[in-house]
């Protein structure tokens, strides 16, 4: 479920890593594909989900799929960055700390590498009233990323939270 190395991870590690992944996943395989096969049809959804899978599989992952790995992670940068600000709003709507979700998205998604991931986390994170990011262990080593939301580490049970969520958001 995450690409984090589980072995360095406490409780309150492996339940931050998985809400990041429950809350960007659910922009990427739920609101994102359903935004386009709205827009374009199962084309849409197709050409989506296709640009998706190629950034995760090849986004700027080796030297020799270089290229194309670039082209697949710019691809999926652009048909995704309205779908992440909806999915950011959808988050914000139906939370139970709309305030908390709404300040974070404004003042904290931009400090997110990448174009996209930021908004969906730091209103996540702040509609669950958590604190996710900081030191992150990869198996290349650990780096630091900057903390989104607001609140405590996240718990075990942050995961659920953040499914509700999620589910919420989905049937809105």
């Amino acid at each position: 479920m995450v690409s984090r190395d589980p072995r360095a991870l406490d409780a309150s590690g492996v339940a931050a890593a998985t809400t990041e992944s429950v809350l960007e996943n659910g922009n990427d395989a739920v609101f994102a594909t359903l935004f386009w096969f709205l827009v374009a049809g199962a084309p849409g959804a197709l050409a989506h989900r296709l640009a998706n899978t190629l950034d995760a599989m090849w986004g700027y992952r080796s030297p020799r799929l270089r290229d194309f790995g670039r082209t697949a992670a710019h691809l999926d940068d652009l048909l995704g960055w309205l779908p992440a600000r909806l999915t950011a709003l959808t988050y914000t709507a139906v939370s139970r700390r709309p305030r908390a979700a709404w300040r974070c998205l404004r003042t904290q998604a931009r400090q997110w590498p990448g174009p996209n991931p930021g908004a969906v986390l730091a209103a996540g994170a702040g509609a669950l009233g958590v604190t996710l990011g900081g030191p992150t262990p990869y198996p290349g080593g650990v780096r630091q990323r900057p903390h989104l939301g607001a609140g405590a580490a996240a718990e075990p049970a942050t995961i659920a939270r953040a499914t509700a969520l999620l589910q919420r958001g989905a049937l809105l």
